[in-house]
């Protein structure tokens, strides 16, 4: 019974690690002293070191030569990489010109940084193999995705946390993130030819390895969060809310970007690439830049949520619409 839950909940993208992060905010909502700054254990300290390892072994696994080789269908990047920055925010300020008051708290905040983050890596290629797009456009699409975001990510939040959080700098900002982000990508990405074996021989570690660090952001990120009492009247029917607009978001994008794909008469394969790199936001990222771009950890807890939503519901209905699409595909041949 128990076997047979788990296997459909993994089939529509809730694995272990869904399940896992619902685990760590609920420790940190117990006794959430144990992962706050303060804390003799220095749990912040350690994930922030651990994120430059995330990308270092990132940086070592991508392939020069299979960047450069996407690099000819310009016309498909450029309509992925303007859906995630350009056409996301658009569509959140438009939200928020008609939710004026649930846009000016700390939730709002987190709608406009989840739109302003890049693509996701890995669900993003698993999702447009399993619908039979374009993988090599994919891998592309999403890896560029990753280094702009260091880039646009920050200028795009700038133009809300310039006027909310007292004194932002934005070239502080895109400092630390290269320096933290941006580096360890160019010297893993320098170390291709002898660590890239390695990498892929190992990925399934270093897969765990990740979604360690990530969890470990996630848990003391609401360690402060509940600690600073951030969440002190925040209902359950919030929740509902918030998972409403994030599933709109996601069909409204993912549609938006199918219908920008029939207009510009994109092949099949490639149209599937668009939509679903297009659609995706990335954790990773979002986890990472968040510690630089919301130096007060307790907001950034209440920030993160729209995203780990936004990321659940992504791959729960990315995954059966690419299933359903790839289907549709095996059953033409």
């Amino acid at each position: 019974m128990i076997k047979s839950l788990i296997n459909t909940l993994s089939k529509v993208g809730l694995g272990p690690f869904f399940f896992l992060m619902i685990g760590v905010i609920f420790l940190a909502w117990i006794y959430p002293p144990v992962g706050i700054e303060e804390s003799p254990l220095h749990l912040p300290t350690i994930a922030g070191y651990g994120v430059s390892v995330i990308f270092f072994f990132y940086g070592a696994k991508l392939s020069p030569e299979s960047l450069l080789s996407g690099l000819s269908k310009w016309r498909l990047h450029l309509t992925v990489q303007l859906s995630t920055f350009v056409l996301f925010p658009l569509v959140v300020v438009a939200l928020r010109l008609i939710f004026k008051d649930y846009f000016s708290s700390n939730i709002g905040l987190g709608i406009f940084y989840l739109a302003a983050l890049p693509s996701t890596v890995s669900s993003s290629i698993v999702m447009v193999s399993i619908a039979r797009g374009n993988i090599a456009a994919a891998i592309f699409n999403a890896s560029i995705s990753s280094i702009l975001g260091i880039f646009i990510t920050p200028l795009l939040m700038s133009t809300v946390l310039g006027k909310s959080q007292e004194g932002f700098d934005i070239g502080h900002t895109i400092l630390l993130l290269c320096l933290q982000v941006l580096l360890p990508v160019i010297i893993g990405l320098l170390l291709h030819s002898k660590l890239g074996g390695w990498v892929t021989r190992y990925k399934n570690t270093l897969g765990t390895f990740d979604q360690s660090i990530i969890l470990l952001i996630v848990y003391t990120s609401f360690c402060e969060s509940f600690s600073g009492h951030m969440f002190d009247g925040f209902a359950i029917s919030e929740i509902v809310i918030l998972g409403a607009i994030m599933l709109s978001l996601f069909l409204a994008v993912f549609a938006l970007m199918n219908q920008l794909s029939v207009w510009m008469k994109f092949k099949r394969e490639d149209r599937i690439t668009v939509i679903f790199c297009g659609s995706k936001k990335s954790l990773v990222q979002g986890a990472v830049m968040g510690k630089v771009l919301f130096p007060d950890q307790a907001v950034l807890g209440v920030v993160l949520l729209p995203l780990m939503i936004y990321h659940a519901l992504q791959l729960m209905v990315g995954s059966t619409i690419a299933k359903a699409m790839g289907k549709k595909e095996a059953e033409r041949e």
